[in-house]
């Protein structure tokens, strides 16, 4: 048995989240926000602590700043039981944050890249490989390293035969340069949301986005918000799973991470495609109970509560 279920590769900063807000924000006007957190912020990072806290075997590999954020971020993923002895610190680079302003079920982020910009796979320990069973990395347009060199980690990571799964995220310069004919066909899951994956294959509607990726991909889950997600598979599987809906949504900051989690924690234990998709509704519905990406995960004994408290879901864990 290797030492680790998954090992989460990418970008950590914190996210400071106003919610509340009197207004959007205006230039030379000043608004009030009646709540703020500071909290551990990154998709990769959200991930890695959900999937910990709901029983998978962690560990993250990422730059830090020697600085108080990097602190913050090093100790939450301890809280959360995510294993950080490869985490990489430097005191050449300041560790990123991320402006969130929190609508509801919408919000806009203003994020400082620092440390997330710089790590390569020349920074990362090539033995982690061999200490994991599966990979898991995200927000590869904050990362110009990672992205440069994702198809030599997806390669080695193949090599080793460690599975993998990709979430690219949003591109914030809008750019979209993803080489998805050579990236997916190394990635076992790919998990874009329906707007990302427009935008990643420059189509104008979700059937002309599939008919291009199709050829190329392993297994892909399509999020969709509160329309659920949709669950694509070389094997010729075409399923729409709906959502399960929250009537009482705090925020839905970290939702789709959540669904990562759900989905590879399911993954990584055997489970079929469909059952994997299913589990990551719920628990990125779970996401959506509670303030932040984590705030829903506070341990096994709360997610389980709020599945059948909230969407009377009887899980175990």
């Amino acid at each position: 048995m290797k030492e680790f279920d998954v090992i989460a590769i990418g970008e950590l900063n914190v996210d400071i989240i106003f919610n509340q807000l009197s207004g959007d924000p205006e230039i030379g006007k000043e608004k009030f926000a009646q709540d703020m957190i500071l909290t551990l912020g990154s998709s990769t990072a959200i991930f890695s602590a959900n999937i910990a806290t709901l029983g998978a075997r962690t560990a993250f590999v990422g730059m830090i700043g020697k600085d108080i954020f990097g602190e913050f971020i090093k100790n939450k993923l301890l809280l959360k039981g995510v294993d950080v002895v490869k985490l990489i610190e430097t005191d050449r680079f300041s560790t990123g944050a991320t402006i969130v302003l929190n609508y509801n079920e919408d919000r806009a982020n203003i994020t400082f890249q620092g440390t997330m910009d710089h790590m390569t796979f020349n920074d990362i320990d090539k033995n982690i490989f061999e200490k994991t069973n599966h990979i898991h990395i995200s927000s590869i347009f904050m990362q110009s390293g990672i992205k440069k060199d994702l198809i030599e980690i997806l390669s080695y990571a193949r090599l080793k035969g460690v599975t993998s799964s990709l979430d690219t995220q949003w591109d914030p310069i809008e750019k979209w340069d993803f080489d998805y004919q050579n990236i997916l066909p190394l990635v076992d899951i790919f998990l874009p949301n329906e707007k990302e994956l427009l935008m990643l294959t420059k189509s104008n509607n979700l059937t002309e986005a599939i008919s291009k990726i199709m050829p190329y991909v392993n297994i892909c889950v399509v999020k969709q918000g509160n329309k659920g997600s949709l669950l694509l598979t070389k094997n010729g599987i075409n399923h729409h799973e709906e959502a399960f809906l929250n009537t009482k949504v705090v925020d839905a900051i970290g939702a789709g991470d959540s669904f990562n989690a759900g989905y590879i924690y399911k993954f990584i234990k055997g489970y079929l495609p469909i059952e994997c998709q299913r589990f990551g509704n719920l628990i990125g519905a779970i996401n959506t109970t509670a303030s932040g990406g984590t705030g829903a995960f506070e341990s096994k004994n709360k997610i389980i509560k709020t599945a059948k408290d909230s969407f009377g879901q009887n899980i175990q864990l």
